[in-house]
C-alpha cells in the first residue's frame, strides 16, 4: 500500500485524489516519452530494411541460363542395394567445345533405383550446388541450393539431359532465379 506523500506515480492515497508526487516525476508519456518511442520505431525500421536489402544483395546473379555440356571422367560405385554410393566426375565444355570447368556428383541410393544427390559445378567465376532426389542418370532436373563467388546464394535448378552413353555426355541447363 502507498503511503501518503510517496514517490509512485499515480499515489492518491489520503489527498483526497490529488497526488503528492512532482510534476515532474508524474509525466510518463509527455512529448519526450513519444518522440523517443518515434525514433525507436524509425531505427528499427531502417535496421529492418537494410537487412532486407543486404539479403537480396547476397545473389550476385539476377536471372540467367547457362548451358554447357559435360563429358564423363570417372564413375564408381560403392556397394549395391539400399545406401550404395555413385560417384561421378567429369569436364565442362562450353559451345566451342572449350574445357571451362568440372563436376563432382555424389549419390546414395534409396532403394533399386531412386537415389538422392548432391552436384557441385565448378565454373570460371565460381561454383554452383545443387541436390534433389532422382530415378535416372538419362534424364533429371535438381534444385540449386547455393554457391560462391559470382554464384553466392544462388537458387533455381538444373536439368540434366543425356546426349550419348560411349562417351557419357549430358547437356545442363542451369536456370538460375536470381
Amino acid at each position: 500500500m502507498a503511503r501518503k506523500g510517496s514517490d509512485h506515480a499515480g499515489a492518491n492515497v489520503g489527498s483526497g485524489g490529488r497526488s503528492h508526487v512532482p510534476p515532474s516525476r508524474r509525466q510518463t508519456h509527455g512529448a519526450r516519452g513519444v518522440i523517443t518511442t518515434k525514433a525507436a520505431l524509425v531505427v528499427v525500421a531502417m535496421v529492418a530494411g537494410l537487412g532486407a536489402v543486404a539479403a537480396y544483395s547476397h545473389a550476385a546473379t539476377g536471372p540467367a541460363t547457362i548451358r554447357v555440356t559435360d563429358r564423363q571422367t570417372s564413375y564408381i560405385r560403392l556397394g549395391t542395394g539400399i545406401g550404395a554410393r555413385e560417384i561421378v566426375r567429369g569436364g565442362l565444355y562450353s559451345s566451342k567445345g572449350h574445357r571451362i570447368g568440372s563436376e563432382s556428383m555424389i549419390c546414395t541410393y534409396l532403394d533399386s533405383a531412386n537415389r538422392i544427390c548432391t552436384l557441385v559445378v565448378t565454373l570460371p567465376k565460381g561454383t554452383i550446388v545443387a541436390s534433389g532426389q532422382l530415378g535416372s542418370r538419362l534424364l533429371f532436373e535438381l534444385a540449386i541450393t547455393g554457391g560462391t563467388d559470382l554464384y553466392d546464394n544462388a537458387r533455381g535448378s538444373i536439368t540434366s539431359t543425356s546426349l550419348g552413353l560411349r562417351p557419357r555426355r549430358d547437356l545442363l541447363i542451369f536456370r538460375l532465379a536470381g
